[in-house]
């Protein structure tokens, strides 16, 4: 094992020396055996059951996040990640054989997955831990080298992230850069095989453009507003205390967060009233606000809160001391104010009234793509209604963001919202390049009737056989 990236990066070479190490580690094969693939998840998955407690305390100098949450939404789910990656990854990696035209034959035909070599992950502040290391399950998983670019936002997580890398996985192949947007910059350019970017949208779109300078591969998985719909038979009661529950956690500061409400009109003032219960009920004996991340996210949230036309039904408050915001509920917005506008990623949330169904999807379909898209309802015909006319990178029914949870979905967006996806078999996928592998028979040659120079009956056997 070497030093950990983070050192180097100050060292002779910086940065590109780092990378040309690590693309010489692939280059000798190292990372390719499905043994070494294995033994990286399992140290993975094993660094981060073994300091839990330290990177709870990350978590909550970077975020104020207690540690149910933290295990909840950073740790578990990537442990299960990564244990699910070392158990099928040898199914993964095997050749899918497919049957060729008769055209074709005698022949044979399969996609052999091969690693795209180095992987750049950047990852995002808000779950530093699973939206850094989830997408590296995938990138190892495939037999690539790795560099994860953690967040500046959370530098505690960012931190312990380069120290516990270098201690658990190997180090020739998987390292951490810690940095700003400079090097970020200076790691993109060094022109990788493939790169996964988490974050916003707009700074996704600078990612994408700086990597179409090498012809980069990327997987985008970027924001967005994510929509509720409320139908007129929901389950008022339930879709309130799950919809609150989310947008308390982490602050509400999650790319999957429901973003506003489109409520029936019939049950609007109803789901306000359950929505205010259950905000109370969670939040019982938390007199303050929820955290936000920096002083310019709280700037930024308070500022919406300040030039919105819709009446605040719930909460309201902000410490610019503390960088804490309460809970709030915003009825009937204006839909051209920053509430509406501009992702919220905290703890406010916009409730509308929509008179009918149709009015609630071209809303939807009449913004930019979203990254998820929530349907509460009982009816089987508007579920399937919904499903098919909503375009989003994923949806949930009756509940919020367990699509991200699960390794047997792929997670991702669409348009604005992102392109590409992973978790389980689909971030192996997405981490491998598709290699299409034909072999041929040279005896006898079946090819010789058709060669040049090209006579009546090879033009009547092509159109036969082709």
């Amino acid at each position: 094992m070497t030093a950990n990236a983070t050192d180097l990066v100050g060292t002779e070479g910086g940065i590109p020396a780092l990378v040309d190490r690590l693309r010489s580690t692939y280059a000798s094969g190292r990372t390719r055996p499905i043994e070494w693939r294995r033994t990286q998840l399992r140290a993975l998955s094993r660094m981060l059951s073994e300091n839990e407690e330290r990177i709870n305390a990350a978590l909550e100098a970077d975020l104020g996040r207690g540690p149910f949450e933290a295990w909840l939404a950073d740790i578990i789910t990537t442990i299960n990640e990564a244990d699910d990656a070392a158990k099928h990854v040898g199914k993964w990696s095997k050749r899918r054989y497919r049957m060729l035209e008769k055209a074709q034959l005698p022949g044979r035909g399969w996609i052999e997955y091969e690693p795209y070599g180095a992987v750049l992950v950047i990852g995002a502040w808000n779950f530093p831990f699973a939206l850094t290391l989830g997408p590296a399950v995938g990138a190892i998983a495939a037999g690539n080298v790795v560099v994860l670019k953690p967040s500046e936002v959370a530098p505690a997580s960012s931190a312990l992230m380069a120290e516990l890398v270098a201690r658990y996985l190997d180090s020739d192949a998987i390292v951490v850069v810690e940095g700003d947007g400079e090097t970020t910059q200076e790691l993109i350019a060094q022109g990788f095989d493939k790169l996964c970017f988490t974050g916003g949208t707009e700074i996704g779109r600078k990612v994408y453009q700086a990597a179409a300078a090498h012809l980069t591969p990327c997987t985008l998985e970027l924001g967005g507003k994510s929509p509720v719909i409320l139908a007129a038979d929901a389950d008022v009661e339930v879709a309130a205390k799950r919809i609150a529950w989310i947008k308390l956690l982490n602050s509400g500061q999650i790319c999957i967060a429901p973003d506003y409400v489109l409520a029936d009109a019939s049950i609007k003032d109803q789901f306000v009233d359950c929505l205010r219960a259950a905000l109370t009920e969670f939040q019982a004996g938390d007199t303050g606000g929820k955290r936000i991340v920096n002083e310019r996210h709280f700037a930024r949230l308070s500022g919406a809160l300040s030039a919105t036309r819709g009446t605040v039904a719930v909460g309201g408050g902000g410490n610019a001391e503390k960088l804490e915001i309460e809970p709030t509920v915003v009825v009937d917005p204006s839909t051209d104010e920053p509430l509406m506008t501009d992702e919220i990623f905290g703890p406010i949330l916009p409730v509308l009234s929509v008179g009918s169904l149709d009015e609630a999807i071209d809303f939807v379909n009449g913004r930019d793509k979203p990254l998820a898209a929530y349907l509460f309802t009982k009816d089987k015909a508007t579920r399937e209604r919904v499903i098919s006319e909503v375009t989003a990178g994923g949806m949930v029914v009756n509940h919020l963001i367990f699509h991200f949870a699960t390794a047997k979905l792929p997670f991702g967006g669409v348009g604005p919202s992102g392109m590409g996806g992973y978790h389980g078999r689909f971030g192996f996928e997405e981490f491998s390049h598709r290699k299409s592998v034909m072999t041929k028979t040279t005896r006898p040659d079946l090819t010789k009737p058709i060669y040049p120079p090209y006579t009546d009956f090879a033009w009547k056997l092509a159109r036969k056989l082709f």
